[in-house]
């Protein structure tokens, strides 16, 4: 069965120079329940007001550089705060997330409404196949290709769904680690060619279609360490990077590729699993600002 699309109006397209990106404010985030490894031992143990200061910063760090719109969190799902999980958004279309655990489905129907009232076109991914949104899907920078992730929390047959809907390319990478649940955790094309990523995070098969991919010049492998301090779930606007706090190696080879990293503190989010890239959602791009 098809993919059903429910038609909205039309999004605001981005200016030249900006592109846009969804935020839901941390006023109800917290730990609740436990669906990834990072959360164990740490249900009820974030401080909603550091949360709130670090989201904050994010927040005002992002929009120096691109349109942030904003979606109301609500009761009951804390989780909300980590928009990227919402769906995958391509022009005008937007792939609905289908959540694997019954904790965050209750989120679906509030995204939903702010989709379709922000004039976009819903797609429903059938509740069989499991597919969660931005954090299992990336597009390359050029919209060209889709890399998808499968395993812990999306299910590889939803990818037939995003073939169907847009037309596009599909890779489909295997994930073997249970810390790194999603693809967004361990895998971030860049704008300028490059693809930082942690290789342990995937099985073999999936190493070697990102290796057919990318040249080893353009392969950025991040350590343990700085893949567990979620380094690789990281917004790139052009030359510039935001994520979590990195390793001086880490900072330092980015830079040699031409990227400004910017460190964000966001320790109170890794305690759900999730750092600066959960906590967005893409909703346009900006091409004219992404290099070649």
């Amino acid at each position: 069965m098809r993919a059903q699309i429910h038609a909205g109006g039309n999004f605001p397209e981005a200016s030249a120079n900006q592109p846009a990106f969804l935020m839901c404010p941390p006023t109800l985030y917290d730990v609740n329940y436990v669906i990834n490894p990072w959360m164990a031992g740490n249900v009820h143990r974030s401080s909603r007001q550091r949360a709130t200061d670090q989201w904050t910063n994010l927040h005002a760090a992002l929009a120096k550089i691109a349109s942030v719109h904003l979606v109301e969190p609500q009761p009951g799902s804390p989780d909300m705060v980590f928009t990227a999980n919402a769906g995958l958004v391509h022009g005008s279309t937007v792939a609905l997330s289908s959540f694997y655990h019954p904790e965050r489905q209750g989120e679906e129907p509030h995204f939903r409404r702010w989709f379709q009232k922000t004039g976009f076109d819903v797609c429903d991914i059938p509740r069989r196949t499991p597919f969660e949104g931005e954090g299992d899907a990336l597009f390359s920078p050029d919209g060209s290709r889709l890399w998808a992730g499968h395993g812990p929390r999306t299910r590889e047959a939803s990818h037939r769904h995003l073939t169907e809907l847009w037309g596009i390319e599909v890779v489909s990478l295997r994930l073997i680690d249970p810390r790194f649940y999603h693809l967004d955790t361990c895998f971030c094309p860049l704008s300028n060619g490059e693809l930082l990523y942690y290789p342990a995070a995937f099985d073999d098969e999936s190493r070697r279609r990102i290796e057919r991919h990318f040249s080893a010049e353009r392969r950025i492998a991040v350590s343990e360490a700085d893949a567990v301090r979620f380094a690789c779930n990281a917004v790139n606007i052009g030359s510039i990077i935001l994520l979590n706090h990195i390793s001086q190696v880490l900072e330092a080879c980015l830079a040699f590729h031409g990227y400004r990293v910017i460190q964000i503190e966001l320790t109170e989010f890794l305690k759900a699993g999730g750092a600066a890239k959960c906590l967005v959602l893409r909703l346009s791009q900006a091409p004219a600002i992404h290099r070649a």
